[in-house]
């Protein structure tokens, strides 16, 4: 599993927010993804990798700009109760 971290330009409410999650959720199978307008920043889970082309494609035309990528490998924390799981 694969954590992205994109910096985005342009998003000023939490209706921006929505509108980049739908566009990501709608042209990439993912995991997760969550959006912050006050970060400029939107964080997506995903089982591989996503390039950083596709993604400045898919955002282009909502008028939402991709600034910054980055990707990493991603381990699913555990929950409160996972101390008792061992």
């Amino acid at each position: 599993m694969y954590q992205i971290t994109l910096k985005i330009d342009g998003m000023a409410c939490s209706m921006c927010e929505s509108h980049v999650c739908d566009t990501i959720r709608n042209q990439f199978k993912v995991k997760k993804v969550s959006a912050s307008h006050a970060k400029g920043e939107a964080v997506i889970v995903s089982e591989t990798e996503l390039s950083e082309a596709e993604l400045k494609a898919a955002l282009d035309p909502t008028g939402y700009k991709l600034l910054g990528y980055a990707c990493e490998p991603y381990e699913k924390k555990g929950g409160l109760f996972s101390i008792f799981k061992k």
